[in-house]
């Protein structure tokens, strides 16, 4: 298993859902406390992001962790 792209299909699916939602990053980043930039990476797949940020994440979006991992 490739975990780049795994964590860059993570990625995807936030984007995707936060966007489906009409949420911009800031608004995502502000519901989870954490910074913008740090959100960005995120979402870029460049950040090796934590179980408990995923959890966060999903909370703010209103999904399940299983809805963002295959």
């Amino acid at each position: 298993m490739d975990y780049e792209v795994e964590i860059k299909i993570i990625a995807s699916k936030i984007k995707s859902l936060r966007l489906a939602q009409h949420m911009s990053i800031q608004e995502l980043a502000n519901k989870c406390d954490i910074e913008r930039p740090n959100m960005s990476r995120i979402e870029s797949g460049t950040e090796n992001v934590t179980i408990k940020t995923l959890c966060k994440i999903c909370t703010a979006l209103n999904i399940t962790l299983s809805d963002i991992i295959r």
